[in-house]
């Protein structure tokens, strides 16, 4: 049986761009860049979790909003529940707290970084989405 991890990952956008983060080289699937989140710890829901990682990984306070996609992958390892939430920054600059880098990037560019295959379906989304990108 595999291991069920709960994720919830954040997109935060400002001025027509995203803010993606590149996973830290010894973590699983190091190297590669996502959106900005974490794991769901027992008894939290996953708005208080993405409020906590964000804090934790970047030193922001975000406002969780609507539900954009939720996705089930299966990993030979480990099998991830992710759910992504557009998020408005609250507070603060983010900052590489718990990752190796951050970029703001145009819809035009998410095609130059490499994605967990978790998030293609939401990578497709986000390219068919406009208003989300100039929606602040």
């Amino acid at each position: 049986m595999h291991q069920r991890l709960e994720v919830a990952a954040g997109l935060i956008f400002r001025h027509g761009r995203l803010l993606i983060a590149q996973r830290r080289a010894n973590d699983h699937l190091g190297g590669t860049w996502e959106f900005p989140g974490g794991k769901r710890e027992t008894g939290e829901n996953f708005e208080d979790c993405l409020v906590r990682e964000l804090m934790e990984e970047l030193g922001v306070s975000v406002k969780v909003g609507e539900l954009v996609e939720v996705v089930e992958h299966d990993y030979p390892e480990k099998k991830v529940h992710l759910r992504f939430y557009l998020c408005r920054l609250v507070e603060g600059e983010p900052q590489p707290l718990g990752c190796s880098a951050l970029a703001w990037v145009t819809a035009d560019e998410l095609s130059q970084y490499e994605f967990p295959p978790a998030d293609a379906r939401l990578l497709e989304k986000l390219r068919n989405h406009p208003a989300w990108w100039f929606g602040d």
